[in-house]
């Protein structure tokens, strides 16, 4: 058997997400247990060190530690819950994601057959729509990390720093695996050649292409914008999958309604008929309706929701919406 040290050396390292050093330590074991004449043993166990290489990172541990160093500056992590359920979508988006989803979990078997699973992703989409949700969502159902990038510690005044930090970011992509998401991905993603363009920033995007064309490491690459238009046009080749996303239609509306308050509503409401009331709202805007309603009812101690002041509460999130919209 392993020696205690041996055992307390597993387990930092896994911890602490060194996979070089968990597989270090597990050869020692390997080879500790041939000495003592458990052939059979130390052959499985060297069997199953070299499948882990083969397949390295297709399902490797996650670490628990959160980014150290420069890195901390750069990636936000958390380790979310959400799943594919609790995402209100359309059929054919929801089914893309799900897809994404078995391919991940199926990731051995298609990288034993030359092949690579979807894990760079672009999503597009008005605000609202449920881009970072997803994000969160591949997470919660991997059992992965998300590690969302911080465009304030990214981006620097000083020349060549920010394609430095870029790089800093694919690098940690390769040593935990996890959903690397880039919000607001217009930032440093934006058309070359533009009259807004600046040199530095052109030689970030510069980067970015080649990184991501070169990264083959197993985590997932997530980008995200509301303004895809002006994305330059090479980058919609180094993504796997363009993920479009809308905004809700009624039926879409409703549902979001009846989830958020059926329990304190009451049973007369006819939700068609509020959620055709909310067209033109975002998912978070009607969210955002849902949880006032509730707040509202709460403290002014009504058991029961009426209509009328989800009416009325709709009627408050679209004027600000429309004070918020473009050329408002």
């Amino acid at each position: 058997m392993a020696s205690a040290e041996q055992l307390k050396a597993l387990l930092r390292s896994h911890l602490d997400g060194d996979n070089d050093r968990f597989i270090s330590v597990a050869m020692q074991v390997a080879a500790h247990e041939a000495k003592l004449g458990h052939g059979r043993l130390a052959t499985d166990l060297r069997d199953i060190i070299d499948q882990a290489k083969s397949r390295r990172g297709a399902a490797s541990p996650v670490p628990i530690g959160r980014p150290r160093g420069e890195l901390a500056n750069l990636l936000e992590a958390s380790y979310p819950k959400a799943r594919l359920g609790d995402m209100i979508l359309g059929k054919a988006l929801a089914g893309r994601i799900d897809r994404v989803i078995r391919e991940q979990r199926h990731a051995g078997k298609i990288l034993d057959h030359g092949l690579s699973p979807r894990r760079k992703l672009l999503l597009v989409g008005p605000p609202g729509t449920g881009k970072t949700l997803s994000a969160s969502v591949l997470a919660g159902e991997l059992g992965l990390p998300l590690l969302q990038v911080r465009l304030d510690g990214l981006i620097t005044r000083f020349m060549g720093e920010t394609a430095a930090k870029l790089r800093q970011i694919f690098d940690a992509t390769s040593q935990t695996r996890g959903v690397y998401f880039f919000d607001e991905f217009d930032a440093i993603g934006s058309e070359r050649g533009i009259a807004t363009d600046v040199g530095e920033i052109r030689r970030v995007l510069n980067s970015f292409l080649q990184m991501i064309e070169q990264d083959d490491s197993h985590s997932i690459v997530m980008a995200a914008t509301n303004h895809p238009k002006v994305l330059d046009r090479a980058l919609f080749r180094r993504f796997d999958d363009i993920l479009h996303f809308e905004m809700p239609d009624i039926a879409q509306i409703a549902e979001l309604l009846k989830t958020q308050l059926g329990r304190a509503a009451s049973p007369d409401i006819v939700w068609s008929d509020l959620a055709e009331w909310a067209v033109g709202l975002s998912f978070t805007d009607v969210t955002r309706v849902a949880n006032d309603v509730l707040k509202d009812a709460l403290v002014g101690q009504r058991e029961r929701i009426r209509e009328e002041e989800i009416r009325a509460v709709i009627d408050e999130r679209k004027a600000v919406s429309s004070e918020l919209a473009p050329g408002a």
